[in-house]
Order: C-alpha cells, then structure tokens, then sequence
C-alpha cells in the first residue's frame, strides 16, 4: 500500500509539473528580467489598534473569507480572527515571497511605535531575511512637517542602511514616495520651498551617512500629475500605489489594460517609470463595512457595484509577464530596471499575492512558474 500510495504521489506531482509547463512553456529567448518588488500594508495583526480590528471586520462576512491571509482563523459565518504577528508567519511568507519570484518587498512605513511597523519589525528581526529585500513607501503626509522632518528622515537612512535594502542603478536606495497632495503641501509645510528643503536634506542626509543618493520615485494614481510632482520637487521617477478608473463590474483584462495605458503615458511624457502590476482591485469589503480612516459620510454600500473580477493564478502571471516584455521593450523609460506589484497583501481592496486559507499558494506558485520559464538567469 506504501508502494502504491508514492507511486500515485509521484504521477501526480509529474501532472501538476507538466500541467505548469504547457501554460507558461520554457522559452530557449529567455530575457533578463527585471527586479521584481511587491507592496506590502501590514494591517494584519487583529485587536491591536483601529485599522487590524477594522480590516479583521471588512473580511468578517462569510462571502470574503477566501480572502484572508494563510495565517488567518475564521470563527463563524460572520466573524473572523487575523493575528499574524509572529516571527514563524513572517519567515514563511519570506520563503512563499521567494517562491512567487519577488526580489524585495516595498513595506509602507509608518512610525516605530504603530502596530502597523510590526511586518517590518519582523522582517528585519528574521534569519532568511537575506534572501529578500526591502524597500520603503513613505506617504507625504507622515513626514511630519518643518519642525518633525529631522527625525523622521534619520530612520529612513538608517533603514536604508541595512543590507538587504534594495538599490538600483548605481547602487542607489531606492525609495518610494506618495500622497503628496497640494492641501497638505501648503497648510503642513506653507508652501513647495520648504517641502523642497526636506528633500534635499533627506538626500544629502543620505549621501552623507555613506548610504548614497536615494533614488526617489513619486507615485500618484494620475501619470501626467506624478510628471508634475517629479518636474516640481525633483524626483527621479514615477510611479503608481495602485492604478485603476473605478470601472463597473469589470473583467480583470480591463483592470491589465488600465495599467499599460498608465505605463504608455508616462513613456509619452518622456518620463522614467516603475511600471505597477496590478494583483486586482476591489474594496467591496470597505464598502460595505467602512473602515474608519475612509468615512467620507457615504453610506456603506456606495459604490458596491465599481470592482474589477479577481485573476485567475495564471492572468496575474500573465499580467506581470507583460510588464515584463513592456519593460524590456523600452529600457529608457524603465531605465531603473523594476517592476512593482499592488500588492502582496492588500486582501480587503482585492489586491494580493501572498496565500490565503482558503484558496492556498496557486498565485505564488504561478508567478513563479511563469517566471522560470520567461527569465534568464532564474
């Protein structure tokens, strides 16, 4: 019985193999690559503060448990626990983030007290750490004005300090930068020239600590006002948190095709881009249990019906082997030679990568196939 049960398990890891072979079949034209980052939001550690215990309830309803993380519990049709604050979850999701083919994950940074720094915490804190790296998105809106800036960009050097951060070009950090919006820019800092000179502190600040001249790309969801921002502060690239138009019940080729204009647009503005890969868009989840930081006086349910279908494993890696091509076929836009996806973990928007309860490693896996088989060395 022994015999015959390895026998079976044996045909069937031959089956899977070859079934992942005929989907995305070994290419003797494999190109290089490009680096492959991924956005994480660490949200996900349960009652700790107002944002888990928000998310932990945007994903309570039973039609959403396929959502939730592998490190998740679901407690009853309507209820749900998301704790996954410990060292043993981060290491696996190291290793699942190695298996999908990511080379760094893109952490958004928050202050070291906030319970949302935990994913970071832990990832510096884990021993397989140097097998990814990491990179930082910083919202404008948290660098805390004039009389707070000094301190705030102290930890981002130090941060880029660590030798698993992520560098490009001419070993430059690279560093993520968004939010910035003109209301913040004139009551926070009273007006460009000061913003201006926390930029220019936070690169000399960098270069004198030895840790070289960030490489600064903005995001903003419309391409030609991230062109703006870029001219107007002195960024090196753009970029995009996430990209979509809002559209109604729509396939998610649709949601694929809305990234590549994004993509297209900035190349016709001559602009240097790190093109964003989209793993899905749908807030369903916040629409209809609105989480507290976005209440805007709509009624839960507004706007249920605007949300991109889910992919299938094998279209999100078709999706980022067609930035891939778009990125090798115009090097002078993607002159920092990376590709970020939205997102590894955004489970309660619709945009994630990492496994879930429910529904297991099939994206990871995905990805990951479909990257041996277009990439050269992989």
């Amino acid at each position: 019985m022994l015999l015959s049960g390895m026998r079976i398990l044996c045909v069937t890891l031959v089956l899977v193999f070859l079934s992942a072979c005929s989907i995305f079949p070994y290419r003797s034209d494999r190109i290089e690559c490009p680096v492959i980052g991924a956005i994480r939001w660490d949200a996900w550690y349960g009652r700790k503060d107002a944002v888990g215990e928000a998310v932990q309830q945007s994903l309570g309803p039973e039609k959403w448990h396929y959502r939730l993380p592998f490190c998740g519990k679901i407690l009853s049709p309507s209820e749900v626990e998301i704790d996954c604050s410990s060292q043993m979850v981060m290491d696996q999701e190291v290793e699942y983030a190695r298996t999908a083919g990511i080379n760094y994950w893109a952490f958004v940074v928050y202050s070291p007290e906030d319970p949302m720094s935990t994913g970071l915490i832990l990832y510096l804190s884990s021993l397989n750490k140097d097998r990814l790296n990491f990179a930082m998105i910083s919202g404008a809106d948290s660098w805390g004005g004039p009389t707070h800036v000094d301190g705030i960009i102290e930890r981002f050097v130090a941060l880029m300090r660590e030798p698993t951060y992520q560098r490009v070009l001419d070993n430059r950090p690279l560093f993520f930068l968004g939010f910035i919006r003109d209301a913040d820019v004139k009551k926070v800092w009273g007006g460009d020239k000061k913003f201006l000179e926390a930029i220019r502190n936070f690169r000399e600040s960098s270069i004198n600590a030895g840790v070289g001249n960030p490489y600064i790309v903005v995001m903003d969801f419309d391409p030609r006002r991230a062109h703006e921002l870029r001219l107007r502060f002195g960024f090196d690239a753009i970029s995009s948190y996430a990209i979509h138009e809002n559209a109604k019940r729509a396939p998610y080729s649709e949601l694929g095709f809305t990234a590549y204009r994004f993509w297209e647009t900035a190349r016709s503005l001559d602009e240097k881009i790190v093109p964003t890969v989209m793993a899905g868009w749908d807030r369903r989840p916040r629409i209809e249990t609105p989480v507290p930081w976005e209440r805007d006086g709509a009624d839960p349910g507004d706007g249920s019906e605007r949300y991109y279908e889910s992919p299938s494993p094998v279209e999100l890696a078709a999706h980022l082997q067609d930035a891939i091509s778009w990125v090798s076929k115009h090097p002078k836009a993607a002159a920092v030679n990376t590709v970020l996806i939205y997102a590894w973990n955004e489970y309660d928007e619709g945009g994630w990568i990492a496994p879930t309860l429910l529904e297991g490693d099939a994206r990871v896996r995905a990805m990951g196939n479909m990257l041996r088989a277009v990439c050269s060395p992989y």
